[in-house]
C-alpha cells in the first residue's frame, strides 16, 4: 500500500479523489432526500419519538460533504506533491473522513437493522394516530404529515446504497490516507522512497527552470 508510482500515482490520486467528490455528492443527496421527505416528520425531542434515525442521517449527509473536501484536497495534492501543507490536509481530511464514513456505514446499517426488525413502524411515529399500532408495510389510514405510499421501501432503497457508499467512501479515504504517510515518510510508510523521490524531483524541475532561465550557464 506504501508504494507510489511518481509517474503514474498523481494521476491515481486525482482519480480518487474524482471519485471521492462523485460519491460524496450522492450520498448527501440521498441522505438529503430520506431528511426532507420522512425523517423530519418523525425526530421530534421527546421521549415517544426516537432521533436515531436522524442521527445516522445526518452523520451521512456529513460524511457526504466531508468526502466532497477530501477529494478536492486529493485532487490539488495530486499537482502539488512537494506542498507540505497540503500534505498535512489531505492525511487530516482523509483521516478523518475515513472515520466519519465507517461509523455513517455503522449507522445506516444500524438503521436499517431497526426498520426491518420492526417492519417499519419507527417510521410511522410522526402519524396522528396513538390508538391503533401502526406498521409501514399495512395500508395506513392514520393522518400523517408525509406521504405514506410505500414509505418503507423507499427509505431502505435510500439507506442500503448509501450504507454501501460510506462504505466505500471509507476505503477510498483509508488509502489517501496511506499516500499521505508515504508523502511524508512517516510510520508504517517511513521505509518508503516516495518522500525521496518527491525531494529529488523538486531539485531537478528547478535546476530545469534554472537553465530555461539562463541557456548560457
Amino acid at each position: 500500500m506504501c508504494t507510489f508510482d511518481m509517474e503514474k500515482g498523481p494521476r491515481r490520486l486525482m482519480k480518487k479523489g474524482l471519485t471521492l467528490i462523485l460519491v460524496g455528492h450522492i450520498n448527501f443527496i440521498l441522505g438529503a432526500i430520506v431528511h426532507g421527505n420522512v425523517l423530519r416528520h418523525i425526530s421530534k425531542p421527546d421521549n415517544q419519538i426516537s432521533t436515531e434515525y436522524t442521527v445516522a442521517n445526518i452523520i451521512s449527509v456529513t460524511s457526504g460533504l466531508l468526502s466532497i473536501a477530501a477529494g478536492i484536497i486529493a485532487i490539488v495534492v495530486s499537482r502539488n506533491l512537494h506542498v507540505l501543507k497540503l500534505q498535512i490536509g489531505l492525511l487530516i481530511t482523509s483521516f478523518l473522513n475515513a472515520l466519519l464514513s465507517a461509523a455513517c456505514c455503522t449507522g445506516l446499517l444500524l438503521a436499517i437493522s431497526i426498520t426491518v426488525a420492526s417492519n417499519g413502524a419507527g417510521l410511522m411515529k410522526g402519524c396522528n394516530d396513538t390508538e391503533v399500532p401502526i406498521n409501514a408495510r399495512s395500508p395506513v389510514s392514520a393522518r400523517c404529515p408525509f406521504d405514506t405510499t410505500r414509505i418503507y421501501d423507499t427509505t431502505l432503497a435510500m439507506w442500503i446504497p448509501s450504507a454501501f457508499l460510506a462504505a466505500f467512501e471509507a476505503g477510498l479515504s483509508v488509502w489517501c490516507f496511506i499516500i499521505g504517510l508515504a508523502l511524508r515518510g512517516l510510520v508504517p510508510c517511513g521505509k518508503s522512497y516516495i518522500k525521496e523521490q518527491s525531494e529529488q524531483g523538486a531539485p531537478h524541475s528547478q535546476r530545469l527552470i534554472g537553465k530555461r532561465l539562463n541557456p548560457d550557464a
